[in-house]
């Protein structure tokens, strides 16, 4: 089995008067255009020229904001899931959402290409989509219920909701699979939280 060789990283430098210097190619570059690095699977890390600091979340949140306030453009992030993102900064189980998110994410890009093929042929465009949004939702429930069980089920004097019976599943597709494992998900945490 031949080893890969990871291509280097590319370093951006930020400056104080807001700009992006790409090490790389001696060039300024903006924002957008480290959005299509992204888009592209090219791997950087941007640090601030004066103190040295690693300040690639930032940058890249930054990138977020901008492809979400773009005009005309479909937004990605729901409102609801930005709240419900934002109410988990003060949470006590915060240091969980980033590995459900990364979780979550590899999951759908290593099932997308297939999901997409299959939804395009059976059904259009739009039934992909539909179906997109609806496991974000049904995973974002979980979680939710998963979350709660763990923070005291909610806010004080808040009623205490048994989490959504799961929707029966038919073996075989990706979508069933993704299902299948946040379901044993779910259930783990409900073994955890009954120690």
């Amino acid at each position: 089995m031949a080893d890969t060789v990871k291509a280097p990283q590319t370093v951006i430098k930020k400056y104080a008067n807001r700009r992006l210097y790409h090490t790389g190619t001696s060039t300024y570059v903006t924002l957008e255009d480290l959005a299509t690095m992204v888009q592209n699977g090219e791997d950087f890390v941007v640090y601030d020229a004066r103190t040295g600091d690693d300040i690639t979340r930032s940058v890249l949140t930054q990138i977020i904001f901008e492809q979400e306030n773009k005009a005309g453009a479909e937004n990605l992030l729901p409102v609801a899931f930005l709240r419900q993102l934002i109410r988990f900064y003060g949470d006590s189980m915060r240091a969980m959402v980033p590995s459900f998110l990364e979780f979550s994410m590899a999951n759908f890009a290593r099932d997308q290409d297939g999901l997409r093929e299959k939804f395009a042929h059976s059904f259009g465009p739009s039934a992909f989509q539909q179906a997109i949004e609806q496991q974000v939702r049904t995973n974002m429930s979980f979680f939710g219920d998963a979350m709660k069980m763990f923070t005291g089920f909610g806010p004080p004097g808040a009623p205490v909701v048994p989490p959504a019976t799961p929707p029966a599943l038919v073996p075989g597709t990706e979508l069933d699979d993704l299902k299948r494992q946040m379901l044993e998900m779910q259930a783990r945490l409900e073994q955890l939280a009954r120690k």
